[in-house]
């Protein structure tokens, strides 16, 4: 039987779009305070906030006071078994893409030794 949908895991809490542009956010500017991702994500605070929750709670970002503002940075350890499950991929695919090359330039040299002769255009004399 397959398994419910759950956002218990990094996988399935990245798997959402928003969540997503989250995370790039804070990878690229650092730690944010929530109005700052509700204004450029454009986003009412309580679905940020609730995105949020989602990530926190698979350790994804960790939640600081800083006054009276919550800032969240990204806890980038955590995405740790995403980019090794994606290298693994990358990897098999690097080896395909190696023997479709060897392939191809194995192909070339063949024609270049022996090359099909032209045939003759009719109407030409």
């Amino acid at each position: 039987m397959p398994r419910a949908p759950t956002t218990a895991d990094v996988f399935n809490a990245i798997a959402e779009p928003r969540r997503r542009q989250i995370v790039e956010l804070l990878a690229r500017r650092g730690a944010l305070a929530v109005g700052t991702l509700v204004v450029t994500l454009g986003l009412p605070q309580p679905a940020v906030s609730k995105h949020l929750g989602v990530l926190r709670k698979v350790g994804v970002v960790a939640v600081s006071k800083q006054g009276r503002e919550r800032v969240y940075n990204l806890e980038a350890e955590k995405l740790k078994t995403i980019h090794d499950w994606v290298k693994a991929f990358a990897e098999l695919w690097g080896h395909q893409l190696d023997r479709i090359k060897e392939r191809a330039e194995h192909r070339a040299r063949e024609q270049t030794k022996s090359p099909t002769p032209l045939k003759p255009r009719k109407g030409r004399s």
